[in-house]
């Protein structure tokens, strides 16, 4: 299915858009993903993960069950510069504070609403903005009406990865889904397992656990890599990749019917 990618289209075609028109926002970042991988790594996941469910949440026969029918999807140019201070000690990384890309986000929505766009989807393909892009989406319902929501990208590891769910930067599915996606981006000779065994002595506190904590990522690891690489291969990105646009298309057909029925709803808000 061709995409609706909304910088292509002319003003009065934004303003024809389908009411119900999600804006899916790829969202990224320029950070360090050690010695192995570029910089834009999750910038392009992320990219190839909205293109392929955009068509996919498109297309009249995507998905199954009850909602499932297709929905209209307006891509939006990528934001590749996010939060990324947990990796702001090695050179590569490019990041925002949590200030101005809360505010990058409140423009975008006010200019997204002012041109008749009701519901906007964030698809977040990097761990460190999950907290700041859960405040944004109160912050662009409150301020701009609009119904908004967030997506991870989740490329999760087979429970025999050997990464005791710490494989949560550069590790095998990232460094598998760039194998798939961009391979002469990806140099395997300089790949190494940095697996931060020590939380697995913690009930509490860690990564999944009830207690989170504070963290930049060369406190886990010299190289910054947080997960083990050298497993990774293209056929299992591709499975992973494929996973993920299916689900986030699912999810989009959602989005797109998703309403607040409990009451009467303020003039003019979705």
């Amino acid at each position: 299915m061709p995409l609706t990618r909304f910088a292509e289209l002319s003003a009065p075609a934004v303003a024809a858009l389908p009411p119900d028109t999600v804006a899916l926002l790829p969202v990224g970042s320029l950070e360090q993903h050690g010695p192995h991988l570029p910089v834009a790594t999750d910038h392009l996941i992320a990219v190839a993960v909205a293109e392929r469910a955009a068509r996919l949440a498109t297309a009249v026969d995507a998905g199954a069950g009850a909602g499932a029918g297709a929905c209209d999807v307006t891509l939006l140019p990528p934001l590749t510069y996010t939060k990324s201070n947990e990796h702001a000690w090695s050179p590569g990384t490019l990041w925002l504070s949590a200030t101005t890309l809360l505010a990058v986000l409140d423009d975008l929505g006010r200019s997204l609403a002012a041109s008749g766009i009701r519901r906007l989807a964030l698809l977040n393909a990097h761990g460190g903005n999950t907290a700041l892009l859960g405040v944004a989406l109160r912050e662009l319902r409150v301020h701009h009406g609009l119904l908004t929501f967030l997506l991870p990208v989740s490329l999760p590891a087979p429970k025999d990865s050997g990464e005791l769910g710490t494989g949560i930067h550069a590790g095998l599915t990232e460094t598998s889904a760039m194998l798939h996606l961009h391979p002469e981006l990806v140099d395997m000779s300089l790949a190494r397992r940095h697996v931060p065994e020590h939380l697995a002595a913690y009930e509490h506190v860690g990564f999944g656990r009830p207690v989170a904590f504070g963290w930049t990522s060369d406190d886990l690891s010299p190289t910054g890599v947080v997960g083990d690489p050298t497993g990774a291969t293209a056929d299992l990105g591709r499975v992973l990749v494929a996973d993920a646009a299916a689900r986030t298309a699912a999810a989009l057909r959602e989005c797109a019917r998703f309403r607040f029925d409990t009451h009467e709803r303020p003039t003019g808000r979705g």
